[in-house]
């Protein structure tokens, strides 16, 4: 189960979003005020915030009339133009066997009107949605206040231990100079000093000058020898570095980070040397790994149980790394611990 507190503070939704369990109408309309809030904390034009509302509202009164375990997270997203909200919505519900008739208005299983769905696709400016019979649902939907970007080659989630307000656990992608690099990193322990520890990460790694994966964790030893430490692992997709011009991963990690290359033709991990970052290290090593075409770039901390197996997701692979990440946090993930995934396609 996913879930968390939900937050008061306006700050929490400019930097990591908000956690909501949705499971009543009141919580169904706190998550709406407060992804209206992030909107004009944003500037989104009316007419955006407005369409806003609904997509959080249809997304979040799915959750309470058919979901079990629903949560929703409300968060920023951004690109190099422009800032939008994302709504994420992940329930352990009975899923949808048929998306197409799912998503198109009139279908209901409450005996509503069944424009829910419909109603979220045609107000969002992105959405992606994955369901499995007896698992449950996934929905990932963007408003922006323009034309949605490209879509992300890279997404991430972290959420904290039951009884936190805070993750240890967190993420960060980029594209420094063609450099499509990503972070995990778990800090130490559980609480406020393991998440100064894992944002102090995420600032040197986008502080990082445009390097290989073993020269940023490098230099993100020793920027965080202040901080109690952590595990961190920095991947670097290259579609064209590999063998016969094929894909290649570049990776680099300290301590109990899992990264695994996830594909067609099957799974391959990829190795992290015991160490602190921020205390002790003995080497940081960089390997490199193939990568055909449609496999993705897994990470996750030890929060996430490791061995992830896809099988039981029809096509999952196929879809956004946002809702790839989403399904692997509500059935890996652990409540005894933070937890965090992210996860890169090469595009």
């Amino acid at each position: 189960m996913i879930g968390g507190t939900v937050a008061s503070f306006p700050e929490s939704l400019l930097d990591g979003g908000a956690w909501f369990r949705v499971e009543a109408a009141a919580t169904a309309a706190a998550a709406r005020r407060a992804a209206e809030r992030l909107a004009g904390q944003l500037g989104l034009p009316a007419q955006k915030t407005a369409e806003l509302s609904i997509v959080v509202a249809e997304a979040a009164g799915n959750l309470v009339k058919h979901a079990d375990q629903g949560t929703m997270l409300v968060r920023a997203v951004r690109d190099e133009q422009q800032a939008g909200v994302e709504i994420i919505a992940i329930d352990h519900g009975p899923g949808m066997a048929d998306l197409a008739v799912s998503v198109g208005d009139g279908h209901s299983t409450a005996g509503t009107l069944g424009i829910g769905l419909g109603a979220i696709v045609r107000q969002a400016s992105w959405c992606d949605l994955h369901s499995v019979p007896g698992k449950g649902t996934v929905l990932v939907a963007q408003v922006w206040p323009a034309g949605p970007p490209q879509p992300a080659w890279a997404a991430g989630l972290t959420r904290p231990l039951t009884g936190e307000l805070v993750s240890g656990d967190a993420f960060a992608v980029r594209d420094a100079d063609g450099r499509r690099q990503m972070l995990m990193c778990d800090g130490l322990g559980h609480g406020g000093l393991a998440a100064a520890a894992a944002q102090e990460a995420v600032r040197a790694f986008a502080d990082a000058p445009p390097q290989p994966p073993a020269a940023v964790v490098e230099l993100l030893h020793r920027r965080m020898n202040h901080t109690r430490g952590a595990a961190v692992a920095v991947a670097e997709l290259d579609p064209t570095g590999g063998p016969e011009g094929g894909g290649l991963v570049r990776y680099a990690g300290l301590g109990n980070i899992s990264g695994t290359v996830i594909g067609p033709g099957g799974r391959h991990g990829m190795i992290s040397l015991p160490g602190i970052a921020g205390h002790q290290r003995r080497q940081i090593r960089e390997y490199d790994y193939p990568i055909e075409p449609g496999a993705i770039v897994l990470m996750q901390s030890d929060g996430v149980v490791d061995r992830f197996d896809l099988a039981g997701y029809p096509a999952l692979l196929s879809h956004s790394p946002a809702v790839i990440a989403a399904t692997v946090l509500r059935d890996a993930g652990v409540r005894r611990d933070d937890a965090g995934v992210v996860v890169a396609r090469l595009s």
